[in-house]
């Protein structure tokens, strides 16, 4: 089978398996995607390996896809799957941790987000934000068909995912798509082996231009470093790391970590001494088993069975 017969067969599976695995897939947008420029030539693709679908490329009709447990407990968690803006790892960073969230009472929904394009995009930086944002807004404003507590709708990122996650904690004044008066903040985030500063030395460079280009100004290499962006009002977090990360430094958790503690917010920090990076939900070395540490914390905070 060649590439793009590959590729169109992956695609028609993506379908499926949404319709297989989950009760539900959302439209964010049902009256049209902001910040869009349409280009009908840039079309969804999907990598299928063993009947699942791995990775999704090209996204331009964001979506959330509900997973729900058999005795929700009124938590939800919204998961971004990583891919350094380039793709979603849809499988290991998406579905497998909606999964694990529903053994334990907890409703998960999966962002497919747009990943940052100028062909599609008025200004490619905001769009990954304007869906995180609008996917709060959806379960907010639906909590009580999703079986949820408005009041617990906490975020989880994967690597630029995280950064994504990061982002829908510390930006959620920024006007980037106005629909409503629902506040968008989320209660809580998850943040794993995320990417949180743009700087230089620091940052993933794959997410950094992907995000925001070649050349980036200060201005927004300072904006998007969500470690900059923290205050009283962010949200807690949870953040596992590992010390041997080769793509994204462990200093972007410390940062993060650090930058919760200067004001006084909740936050919890795991780093392994192994675990490489986009370990995902079964680590890797002495990074296995990371998320009974997540269980804990969970519970800490009655958030999940």
């Amino acid at each position: 089978m060649n590439w793009f017969k590959w590729l169109v067969f992956g695609s028609m599976l993506l379908a499926v398996q949404f319709k297989m695995l989950s009760q539900e897939e959302i439209n964010l947008y049902p009256n049209g995607v902001p910040n869009a420029i349409e280009d009908k030539e840039y079309q969804e693709e999907a990598e299928v390996k063993d009947g699942k679908v791995i990775k999704v490329y090209k996204v331009s009709k964001p979506t959330l896809t509900v997973f729900r447990p058999e005795n929700s407990n009124g938590t939800a968690v919204i998961i971004c799957p990583g891919g350094g803006y380039g793709y979603l790892s849809f499988d290991k960073e998406g579905i497998q941790p909606a999964k694990w969230l529903n053994e334990h009472g907890v409703t998960a929904l999966v962002l497919k987000y747009r990943l940052p394009h100028d062909g599609i995009m008025e200004d490619k930086s905001f769009g990954p934000l304007q869906d995180v944002q609008q996917a709060i807004r959806y379960v907010r404003t639906h909590a009580n068909e999703l079986h949820i507590d408005e009041n617990k709708i906490g975020i989880m990122g994967f690597s630029a995912g995280g950064h994504l996650a990061a982002s829908a904690s510390t930006l959620y004044n920024e006007v980037v798509y106005e629909e409503g008066t629902v506040p968008l903040k989320p209660d809580f985030s998850i943040l794993v082996y995320p990417v949180i500063s743009m700087e230089e030395g620091v940052t993933h460079k794959g997410s950094k231009t992907n995000l925001l280009g070649e050349n980036p100004s200060k201005e927004e290499v300072e904006k998007f470093s969500t470690d900059e962006q923290i205050n009283a009002q962010t949200p807690p977090a949870f953040l596992v790391h590992a010390t041997d990360d080769g793509a994204v430094p462990v200093e972007n958790s410390l940062r993060y970590y650090s930058s919760l503690v200067e004001n006084n917010i909740s936050a919890e920090l795991h780093v392994y001494n192994q675990g490489g990076h986009g370990f995902g939900l079964k680590g890797r070395g002495s990074s296995t088993g990371w998320t009974k540490a997540l269980e804990n914390w969970l519970k800490d905070f009655g958030l999940c069975d």
